[in-house]
């Protein structure tokens, strides 16, 4: 998968997913944004919460449960010092309709354990490279 995040001015940025969506991020504007989009740790939170939810949603009705109502509340917290990572990430799910106990914490699980690719990716080896003015940097990051 690619993307292309692009630079709108200040500390605002405009991310453009494959899929055609437009993301918009910035900063608050105690630290020089405009607030005009969303953080990116708040990006990152609700990617757990959308993530799981989609695997729970395609699990259940495997099972041929159909859940009248589903929302999530998610939460992090974040260590003191930088890069202020997420230390640890807290979904609570809520659901309604026929659905056994036993099946909606199997549903849980298996995103969790299995297929959830956004919170496996948490601890993912990240890579940079850069170029400036079109040429290639000397080093990778």
């Amino acid at each position: 998968m690619e993307m292309n995040v692009k630079w709108d001015g200040k500390m605002a940025f405009t991310g453009f997913a494959p899929s055609g969506h437009e993301l918009k991020m910035d900063a608050a504007e105690s630290v020089g944004g405009e607030n005009t989009g969303a953080r990116p740790t708040e990006l990152l939170l609700s990617a757990v919460a959308g993530c799981t939810g989609i695997d729970i949603i395609s699990i259940l009705t495997k099972m041929r449960l159909n859940p009248t109502s589903f929302q999530m509340d998610v939460s992090g917290e974040r260590a003191d010092e930088h890069p202020k990572k997420f230390t640890k990430v807290n979904l609570h799910y809520a659901l309604e309709g026929e659905l056994p106990e036993d099946k909606v914490v199997r549903a849980i699980e298996l995103s969790m354990e299995k297929y959830c690719s956004v919170s496996h990716s948490l601890s993912a080896e990240i890579t940079a490279t850069y170029s400036i003015n079109g040429v290639a940097g000397a080093k990778s990051i």
